[in-house]
């Protein structure tokens, strides 16, 4: 018997935050495709911008087939022009790099779909939990105040960089893209983010907001108001997806 697709809710934001000279990430939501991504273009590199911005423009060009294994072949087709494109333009504008990292997630009935390269994040809240479900494709540096952050009476401070990327769209001849599949129910949350959000919040501090309030708009809000209240050291971007109505 064929489920029926269950109700989803969105809703994405990008801000240039409070350091930046301009916008290197871009977001895409697309509920009619039942696809959204957050792009990051490497800050310190040429035309960060036209990276993360091709990549959300190429994905949200896209036509989705009827079988999600299709589907995913298609996104990857996508981006891995996207990759030859980039490295193309930086050879003949004769800069070391243009590239960008990409978080995206993919909905079905039973499951959802979540891939990714570099060190933009999905997470999924449920049942009081949040959980990062991507892996940083990043050196991570070592932080002498670990300790000191886990204690229960310390006020979680802000979060450091990832650390050095070890891939990225536009990084290398061949792109590799992680994927994973996750939980598709009633109720789950998922948020997808640039780096921009995790150094000036903590997990913690995220999964506090998602109990306290289920409306992407809303949570969306939370996040920016926080971040941008830190001081916002680098773009801010976010999309919030609630599974069911």
């Amino acid at each position: 018997m064929r489920m029926t697709e269950p109700a989803h809710r969105s809703f994405g934001r990008t801000e240039i935050g409070k350091v930046r000279g301009h916008n290197e990430d871009a977001v895409l939501v697309r509920e009619d495709l039942g696809l959204w991504a957050v792009a990051d273009g490497l800050g310190g590199h040429s035309a960060g911008d036209l990276a993360s911005r091709r990549i959300v423009e190429r994905l949200g060009e896209l036509t989705r087939p009827d079988s999600v294994d299709d589907f995913i072949d298609v996104i990857e087709d996508s981006l891995e022009a996207v990759n030859t494109e980039l490295r193309r333009t930086a050879r003949e504008r004769g800069v070391d790099l243009i590239a960008s990292t990409v978080a995206l997630l993919v909905h079905h009935p039973e499951y959802m779909v979540c891939g990714w390269v570099g060190d933009s994040r999905v997470y999924c809240y449920e049942a009081g939990r949040l959980q990062q479900l991507t892996r940083d494709h990043a050196h991570q540096i070592e932080d002498p105040f670990a300790q000191l952050r886990a204690r229960d009476d310390a006020q979680p401070p802000p979060q450091p960089g990832g650390g050095m990327l070890t891939r990225a769209i536009g990084a290398e001849e061949r792109l590799f893209v992680d994927w994973l599949v996750a939980p598709s129910r009633s109720g789950v949350h998922f948020l997808l983010c640039s780096d921009g959000v995790n150094k000036e919040m903590t997990d913690r501090e995220l999964e506090a907001l998602f109990h306290a309030n289920g409306s992407p708009p809303s949570l969306i809000d939370n996040i920016f108001e926080t971040s941008l209240a830190r001081g916002a050291r680098d773009n801010v971007s976010a999309v919030v997806v609630r599974l069911g109505a």
